[in-house]
């Protein structure tokens, strides 16, 4: 069983892609980023831990965790970001391992993550990576469409993801072992994912 990585930026079409993967194949799909957010309320020491880090409570007055808390922390100060990622990644890897063995016996399971690429201590991971990416202003449209808010907060989240912009751009070359470019439609798309998948496993 291999691990197979789907990853790009906001707007790119990665779900897409990976809902195409489980439809057409059966495989197993872990969505990290989801996944994350799980982990801070199951998890049974990664949140102690992380307060501990932090030096102050995370939770609400009913013990529940309050993300937006961390978010004000990490995002201040790139130190405690970092502390905080060196935390999570070993956690996360953890539980994608528990999971994955339910799949022990089919060809791929799916790795879905956004910011795999810009995360050294991820670097490596999987067996085989393929970046879903498209042009910036349609990943913007895209995103916005979906998720139903303004142009300008989706326009500040894509900002974020530098090494994703770049790559859009054409100013960064991934190190991946397959791109697809989603530009048309989901026949389209359909169609990348099942030649792509083609020649990576044959």
């Amino acid at each position: 069983m291999e691990i197979l990585v789907i990853t790009g930026g906001i707007g790119s079409g990665k779900s897409e892609v990976c809902r195409i993967l489980q439809e057409l194949y059966g495989c197993g799909v872990y969505n990290a980023d989801e996944r994350v957010k799980l982990l801070y309320d199951i998890h049974p020491t990664l949140l102690d831990n992380i307060e501990k880090l932090t030096g102050e409570s995370l939770r609400d007055d009913d013990g529940r965790f309050v993300p937006s808390r961390l978010s004000e922390r990490i995002f201040a100060d790139r130190k405690i970001l970092l502390d905080v990622e060196a935390l999570v990644f070993p956690a996360l890897i953890e539980d994608f391992s528990t999971w994955a063995k339910n799949y022990e016996d089919d060809r791929f399971v799916v790795f879905e993550s956004a910011t795999i690429l810009e995360k050294p201590e991820l670097a490596g991971f999987g067996d085989k990576v393929i970046l879903v990416d498209s042009l910036f202003e349609t990943r913007l449209e895209r995103a916005c469409k979906r998720n139903s808010v303004p142009r300008e907060s989706v326009y500040a989240r894509m900002m974020n993801q530098k090494m994703m912009n770049g790559i859009s751009c054409g100013e960064i070359e991934p190190e991946v072992d397959a791109v697809i470019h989603n530009l048309g439609t989901l026949s389209d798309l359909k169609y990348c994912v099942i030649r792509t998948i083609k020649e990576l496993y044959g």
